[in-house]
């Protein structure tokens, strides 16, 4: 998104240049007082009740023209008066929305009353933040739907880019799936890797995160654990499998399009992301979220069928230059409508 504006000058609560990977830093990047405290990218939970304001202090008001990129506070900014504002909003803060009894359920059971206070204040604060927004897109159908219910406010779809030039490895399918995500409990890797179980398939698994330790325990005579691996791995890896299994409702799904640009299949549960980004009996297979319809597909579809090319055309609509095509087009048309 940034690339599209090489000379604009980058604003954001939090600045990490290693977290980045230096991808900004030639970039004028200015940073919120919130950034003074020190806090690293694992301990800036602990500031959620400061990011309200220190959003709105960033210093934006003298530009005529805005674009954040925003899945909490971002599209909270103050533009000058006659400024036009486009978000791209991948989700409202999930913490104090569609999320918010799970997260609070994540609390000791003593701080759980003043979470929920502060929660409810942060999304009174965020109802006003999506007032100033002079227009939102959005990443899919089901950030689509949030932003309505929860903003009143209509968003256009433009799904995210995804790098899918890099992954031009040889397809070479293998026996066993992969999965790639990270291994938290929404994601809902057992359910794939039960799946497998049942149905007597290997699962290779890349991602990192609280679930894994229980996770290789459990499966360990099914699944493979790899934890983070490189890019050139990364493409490898998507090219020896029969299919990407995506046991989660998610609402892009970037794992997916990376799967079909290294030209294999994806299994993946009906809904979200998903049935925007598989074309069914084409590039995958959508089945319902249970163990029983993951297990039979696993066991009785043949995913070496699927045409290598097809998943590759089909990924292609999903690349950074398409991204930055739709995304200068819908922010110029919305400064022309202004």
């Amino acid at each position: 998104m940034a690339d599209l504006w090489p000379e604009a000058r980058i604003y954001t609560s939090l600045y990490d240049p290693e977290g980045t990977e230096g991808h900004f830093a030639h970039r004028s990047v200015r940073t919120s007082y919130l950034q003074r405290l020190g806090v690293g990218q694992r301990g800036f939970r602990r500031l959620l009740p400061l990011f309200p304001a220190a959003i709105e202090r960033l210093p934006v008001a003298g530009h005529d023209v805005l674009v954040s990129s925003s899945s909490a506070f971002a599209h909270g900014v103050r533009p000058a008066p006659g400024a036009v504002h486009v978000c791209y909003c991948y989700s409202p803060f999930r913490y104090v929305w569609h999320e918010r009894e799970a997260t609070l359920a994540g609390f000791p059971r003593v701080w759980r009353p003043a979470a929920a206070i502060t929660f409810d204040a942060i999304r009174r604060w965020d109802i006003g933040a999506s007032e100033r927004v002079t227009r939102y897109l959005c990443c899919g159908e089901i950030a689509r739907e949030r932003i309505h219910e929860f903003y009143g406010r209509e968003a256009s779809v433009v799904h995210p880019p995804v790098e899918v030039e890099r992954f031009d490895a040889p397809p070479a399918p293998e026996d066993h799936f992969l999965v790639v995500c990270e291994l938290v409990a929404h994601k809902r890797v057992d359910l794939a890797l039960e799946a497998a179980r049942r149905s007597g398939k290997r699962v290779q698994v890349v991602g990192t995160g609280p679930e894994a330790e229980r996770l290789a325990v459990r499966y360990a005579g099914v699944a493979e654990f790899l934890g983070r691996v490189d890019d050139a791995e990364l493409a490898r890896l998507y090219s020896r499998a029969l299919a990407l299994v995506v046991p989660n409702i998610e609402e892009f799904g970037i794992a997916a399009v990376e799967a079909q640009a290294a030209g294999r299949p994806v299994l993946a549960v009906d809904g979200g992301g998903a049935r925007e980004t598989v074309r069914v009996g084409e590039t995958g297979v959508l089945v319902s979220r249970t163990v029983d319809a993951l297990g039979e597909a696993m066991s009785e579809i043949d995913f070496t069928r699927f045409e290598p090319a097809e998943a590759r055309a089909n990924a292609a609509n999903f690349s950074r230059a398409r991204f930055q095509e739709r995304l200068a087009a819908q922010v110029r048309e919305t400064v022309r409508m202004r």
